[in-house]
């Protein structure tokens, strides 16, 4: 049995149990209101079966048979109206259960008292019983909710549970029924306050008097004066509260004297709240929140942020529109022009093979050309057909709404994809930002000294280079570089990049992490490039203590010289704006030394097939200059006669010990 069976199965073993003990708190003139509003606001299904059979139980263990009868046929109405009205309009409002109820209350209960010889007199416990009723399901729906006051609807279930056993008592006349109410709205009142606690008084001492069948409103006033002493109190401390409600009991008690057991009841429910344990009252609960400081309760909420855009993001792969079957332009042909056709009993039951077959063969031409021709079928098949020509239009009015309505599922498909990147990328993005929200900066260890290099040259007849570099240390004690290229040369190429390295650049200075960044933005420059149809590479290397890494959406390679040793860094990505689903950057983590160089180069540069002579001058490179390695390539480049595209080189030098470090 898994957890959700379980769940289910306690919740029914719940509802039973409190139907059926809701059955022994009968009030004057022999109704169950508690009853029935627990199984009114229990609903339909297992929980609602599991209370009308709550019901029945109590009913055979408490009531007469009579009794019985009506309870439980107002039970079986209220149940059965539920589950008729289950998910239409009027079954959302909040007032529908406790009306339904007390409709169907009067309905059953109406039958009995007209039948009876005392209808005025027994007319007013009936519409008192009707209204128990109704605040019953209402108050109970509230708390199978868990909606609205959950410490008052405990009370109210509480006290209308212990009506049932209010009439047991102990030699002397003592309720412990009784007593455990006086103790549960002492509890709430000193809770609440003056106002709450007066009202539940009120009521709880209404609903003793209706389970009683005292034809005085004792237990009202009783309840009532102990609830507003109590909440006048609640700011003092637990003994003075305890004490003014004993004082209120003893007075009632002189003034009706027939009662003698309430200061007795009263006196023990007070001796019982003053040994409630502290961590139940409010002190306790609100030193609990304090604890909970602001900086935790925002990071718990971009974490339900981030898992609550994950789920959308995995709704949309298990609801993906399933493809149209091509076999529907010839069903629907068919049925346009063969219905009313002399052969069409020939054709589609005694030659269905022969003609499926023709259909099934001229399939893949259409497809193709968009068109059909009276070629692609078969001779037997066309020569056969007295209605062939109308029925090639009409295979090709329904071809040319299938290719349609496949080009619009497709272009939606495509949406549907940018979408669903967009909602991955952002629970990606708030999910990062919690795990750092509030940490201390990284220790990277002592950070070392850089120079960094670098050269834009633009194509032989541009003034622009179409590629962007920039670097920049973050607060949270990264070194970063960046090289972007742009799609094609000139200043709208060099807008692109620009714009990719501004948006990344700020990401990473806002300690977003640089996979969820780059991912981010990835999916955003897919949406840009549906518009513009414009795309760019990203190149960024981080530098965290003596950690190296890179990350790559289609760029050129970069490279690591250590010494005469030269290491190359490649990628496969694509570039960014040209992913259909959301991908990740390829990424490379190293170590770094003191006299490393990291070189980063845009296409226009070398590529991995063709970079042996710049392997070669890297190796070969004798300084510590950056600047002056970023110029040899360059120049090396224009040696070679290959400015035909934007050329940027950009060059990291990991200072030895006591060299000085730039930008």
């Amino acid at each position: 049995m898994n957890k959700e069976q379980m769940s289910l199965l306690l919740g029914c073993g719940v509802r039973f149990f409190l139907s059926a003990a809701l059955t022994g708190s009968t009030v004057a003139g022999g109704y169950q209101p508690f009853a029935l509003g627990f199984a009114a606001a229990a609903g339909t299904g297992a929980a609602g079966g599991a209370a009308l059979a709550g019901c029945l139980t109590g009913a055979a263990l408490f009531l007469e048979f009579a009794d019985a009868l009506r309870f439980l046929a107002a039970a079986v109405l209220i149940f059965a109206a539920a589950t008729a009205f289950e998910g239409t309009r009027p079954a959302k409002s909040p007032l529908f259960t406790p009306v339904l109820s007390v409709f169907l209350f009067l309905c059953v209960h109406f039958i009995y008292l007209f039948q009876s010889f005392r209808f005025w007199d027994n007319l007013f416990p009936c519409l008192a019983a009707a209204a128990l009723t109704g605040v019953s399901a209402r108050l109970y729906t509230l708390l199978l909710r868990q909606e609205g006051n959950r410490q008052l609807t405990l009370l109210y279930v509480s006290v209308t549970l212990l009506t049932s056993v209010a009439g047991l008592a102990l030699p002397g006349g003592i309720s412990p029924g009784r007593a455990a109410v006086c103790c549960l709205l002492l509890y709430t009142a000193y809770q609440q306050g003056m106002g709450i606690g007066a009202a539940a008084g009120i009521c709880t001492g209404l609903a003793m008097d209706l389970c009683s069948g005292a034809d005085t409103l004792f237990y009202a006033a009783a309840y009532g004066l102990s609830g507003l002493l109590a909440g006048l109190r609640s700011r003092c401390g637990r003994g003075s509260a305890a004490a003014l409600t004993a004082l209120a009991a003893l007075l009632l008690s002189a003034i009706w004297q027939d009662t003698p057991s309430l200061l007795a009841e009263t006196l023990l429910g007070c001796t019982v709240f003053l040994f409630l344990p502290g961590k139940l009252f409010s002190g306790k609960r609100v030193q609990e929140k304090e604890d909970v400081t602001l900086l935790d309760r925002l990071r718990l909420q971009l974490k339900e942020s981030s898992a609550a855009l994950r789920d959308l993001y995995d709704s949309f792969s298990r609801n993906s529109a399933p493809t149209e079957n091509p076999a529907i332009i010839f069903d629907r042909a068919a049925e346009a022009t063969c219905r009313g056709c002399a052969l069409c009993d020939l054709c589609w039951q005694k030659e269905y093979t022969s003609t499926f077959n023709a259909m099934n063969d001229a399939t893949p031409f259409l497809l193709e050309r968009g068109r059909a021709l009276p070629k692609d079928f078969p001779p037997h098949f066309s020569s056969r057909c007295i209605h062939f020509p109308e029925l090639l239009t009409s295979i090709n009015g329904e071809l040319s709404a299938f290719l349609l309505r496949r080009q619009y599922r497709l272009q939606m498909e495509e949406t549907r994809r940018s979408a669903q990147g967009q909602y991955a990328q952002l629970s990606d993005l708030l999910a990062s930002t919690a795990s750092h929200l509030g940490q201390a900066a990284p220790a990277f260890g002592t950070a070392p000294s850089w120079r960094v290099g670098a050269v834009l040259s633009p194509k032989e007849g541009e003034s622009v280079s179409g590629d962007s570099i920039s670097s920049f240390e973050t607060t949270q004690g990264r070194f970063c570089m960046l090289l972007s290229d742009g799609m094609g040369t000139g200043e709208a190429a060099r807008r692109e990049s620009s714009m990719t390295l501004r948006l990344m650049e700020r990401f990473l200075k806002a300690g977003i992490d640089p996979e969820a960044a780059l991912k981010t933005l990835n999916s955003a420059l897919s949406l840009r490039s549906s518009d513009t149809g414009s795309f760019t590479t990203i190149d960024l290397f981080l530098l965290e203590g003596d950690q190296g890494a890179v990350y790559k959406y289609g760029a050129a390679p970069s490279y690591v010289k250590r010494g005469g040793r030269v290491q190359r860094i490649t990628g496969g990505c694509l570039p960014a704006g040209l992913h259909t689903q959301p991908a990740p950057p390829d990424s490379s983590h190293f170590p770094l030394e003191d006299g490393c160089f990291v070189v980063q180069i845009s296409d226009g540069v070398a590529d991995a097939g063709h970079d042996e002579w710049l392997l070669n001058l890297l190796a070969g490179f004798p300084g510590s200059d950056p600047q002056l390695l970023a110029n040899a390539i360059v120049a090396q480049v224009r040696k070679q006669g290959q400015m035909s595209d934007d050329c940027a080189v950009q060059v990291l030098y990991l200072c030895s010990a006591g060299e000085k470090k730039e930008v």
